[in-house]
């Protein structure tokens, strides 16, 4: 029944806005945890590690490893694939480097200490809402977002989302952090306590967004 009536939704303007205010959210999300220097989210932290280590821009590696993990979610969660795994592998790294040449480049902004905590503040805010807007659209989920429902599939759901997205998160913090030692850059600039923060509020954030947004929203 559930397989049917996911089946019969029709792709709507409202899920189309759902989804494209979700993903720019995270998008925004990642530039604000990069401006605060708190420490970026953990998937952008161990890209960024990764970025520096082999020499790419945020963005170009982003969508490489978009790519890797998506290889693995056409084997698992296919059905999880569609128009929002795709902008948002390609929109995410692309938007976070734009605004924060924005911000920095032309702007010139000085990220005092207020300035960055509340930076830090929006980005966890972000991060949570973004993502549970536009799996709420249910138009095609990143190949990040998907590890921790591949995770809940393959134990099958002894291992709930929100404790499999944690889970998930720590583990490519301590990916991110190995490979900014070995390019011996400085650590703190991508992990921080924004990213403790983020890595274990994201998934139960999650949750709690999309419970509360799909008892007022019919989509």
């Amino acid at each position: 029944m559930k397989k049917e009536k996911e089946k019969a939704k029709g792709v709507t303007g409202m899920r189309i806005a759902f989804m494209l205010l979700g993903i720019l959210l995270i998008g925004i999300c990642v530039t604000c945890y990069r401006l605060s220097e708190f420490g970026v989210d953990p998937f952008s932290g161990m890209n960024l590690g990764i970025s520096g280590f082999i020499g790419w821009s945020f963005g170009n590696w982003q969508l490489v490893a978009n790519i890797l993990i998506l290889v693995v979610v056409f084997f698992t969660v296919r059905h999880l694939i569609g128009p929002g795994t795709v902008i948002n592998m390609v929109g995410v790294g692309y938007t976070a480097d734009f605004l924060c040449w924005v911000v920095l480049d032309v702007l010139k902004v000085e990220m005092t200490l207020p300035l960055r905590i509340l930076a830090l503040c929006l980005g966890t805010l972000f991060a949570s809402l973004g993502v549970a807007l536009y799996m709420i659209a249910d138009m095609g989920l990143s190949p990040y977002d998907s590890v921790a429902l591949i995770i809940e599939k393959l134990t099958k759901g002894k291992v709930p989302f929100q404790f499999a997205r944690v889970a998930s998160d720590i583990t490519v913090i301590v990916i991110g952090v190995a490979f900014c030692l070995a390019a011996g850059n400085n650590v703190w600039l991508i992990v921080g306590i924004g990213t403790i923060a983020n890595a274990l509020l994201n998934g139960p954030l999650i949750q709690f967004f999309r419970k509360r947004i799909e008892k007022v929203v019919d989509l």
